[in-house]
């Protein structure tokens, strides 16, 4: 993959990683640099009398650095990233140094061990093993549906003391009776549920009408246990979406080898999160022919920043798996083409229109939490001491009073309509992306 300075920063764990790496950007600090068809190295003179060993495996791409920075990757491993996309003729060793031949062997080492471990789970079994691997898994299911049972019982009766003593004692409760139900619901293997109790302790006190929020969302809840109690009794599509939003997981290796969809797919924005010490990028695409949205999501721990490898504003020929389900909106880059374009319109409707297929999808799936908006012509306007985004209809949706960027988003509009793509909760429209005169900006922290 021909990596580009954009897509390099994107891999920085911060904004503050980023600017420093730029900084080391000056040859002179640099030393031994070097690379071949894995990996790249080189040598950063920093405050010692000894310089970093900084290396990059590029088959990941995976960093490692002798500095003491907790950051993955650190600045010294951005920085030689960035000098290889934008000084490669500088790289002029082509022999691993042994300190890099040595990790990368080790690399290798391990990934050929777990290649041996999955294949071993795939060598055919007699049927008697095979019964035997059937009847541990049905076990294993079993005590887990009862773990998850007795969790959703617990937040059942909290729910019910809850609406007993009114919302109002909500608002002076602390955050951490919210926390500890997060808690025993983790224990009882439902992280799904511990996510959506841990969001309702952000709801009371927050400005007017929080109440109704806080309304709408427990009563949310309260249809996702109900309907999990009846779990047998649903649809396979909505039994799946029931699952997915307690808990369970889906085998993505095993997923990637159903059916895709192939097309030519627009990367129109991207959002990162922090849960529970677990960085999550939401990355949205839509379909040019199928006209099919796509949420990507990609995971890191840790101060290492997640990388889906797609980048906002650019556009692929791939294809795309999705998960089980009546939303159908998760999905898994199955394969992609190497060539990427810049994108120098969104594919925007009018407010009307995108509101109307967010209802459709709303009905069919009732716990929808975001939806991708991609709105044509809308310009910013304060109206009744609040931001809006209004097209020529007379139609308007408020932003998100969390939105960072909104004086960005108004200097990118100069008063005029611009395309704009963001997630929509039901109440309030986060922008993400905006397009101006055929210019992508990314409005996204």
């Amino acid at each position: 993959m021909n990596w580009t300075t954009e897509q390099i920063l994107k891999l920085a764990p911060d904004a503050a990683s980023g600017k420093a790496a730029q900084g080391l950007l000056n040859l002179k600090k640099w030393s031994g640099l070097g690379t071949d068809d894995r990996a790249v190295w080189g040598l950063c003179q920093g405050s010692g009398a000894k310089p970093y060993q900084a290396q990059i495996d590029l088959a990941e791409p995976a960093f490692k650095c002798s500095c003491p920075s907790r950051k993955f990757p650190c600045k010294h491993g951005l920085a030689l990233f960035l000098l290889l996309a934008e000084e490669r003729s500088a790289f002029k060793e082509k022999e691993q140094p042994d300190w890099v031949a040595k990790w990368i062997s080790s690399r290798i080492e391990r990934a050929e061990k777990r290649q041996e471990r999955e294949a071993a789970t795939r060598v055919p079994k007699s049927e008697e093993e095979q019964a035997e691997a059937e009847a541990r898994a049905a076990k294993t299911a079993a005590r887990r549906m009862e773990r998850v049972t007795d969790g959703v019982e617990d937040l059942e009766r909290r729910l019910e003391d809850l609406v007993r003593t009114g919302l109002a004692s909500v608002a002076n409760r602390e955050t951490s009776i919210w926390e500890e139900q997060a808690a025993r619901l983790v224990d009882a293997q439902a992280p799904g549920l511990a996510r959506l109790v841990r969001e309702l302790a952000a709801i009371p006190g927050t400005g007017t009408g929080w109440q109704e929020r806080m309304l709408r969302r427990l009563a949310q809840l309260h249809l996702l246990l109900e309907a999990f109690r009846r779990i047998d009794s649903l649809p396979s599509g909505v039994q799946e979406d029931v699952r997915a939003m307690v808990g369970w997981s889906e085998d993505q290796a095993a997923l990637k080898g159903h059916d895709g969809i192939k097309d030519e797919w627009l990367v129109l924005g991207q959002r990162t999160l922090l849960e529970d010490r677990l960085q999550v990028q939401r990355c949205w695409l839509r379909g040019t022919n199928s006209h099919r949205d796509a949420l990507v999501l990609t995971f890191a721990y840790g101060n290492q920043a997640p990388f889906s490898g797609l980048i906002p504003g650019t556009r692929f020929s791939g294809e795309l798996v999705f998960f089980p389900g009546t939303l159908g909106l998760r999905a898994l880059v199955r394969s992609r083409d190497e060539q990427t374009t810049h994108m120098e319109r969104l594919p925007g409707r009018r407010i009307d229109d995108e509101i109307g297929s967010w209802s459709v999808t709303l009905a069919r799936h009732p716990w929808l939490e975001h939806y991708p908006l991609a709105l044509d012509s809308v310009t910013p306007t304060y109206l009744g001491g609040r931001w809006l985004l209004g097209d020529a209809a007379g139609k308007s949706l408020p932003l998100d009073s969390r939105f960072a960027q909104l004086w960005q988003m108004i200097a990118l509009s100069g008063g005029r309509p611009i395309e704009v793509f963001g997630e929509w909760d039901g109440d309030t429209l986060l922008p993400l992306s905006g397009v101006a005169e055929g210019r992508f900006v990314e409005l996204s922290a």
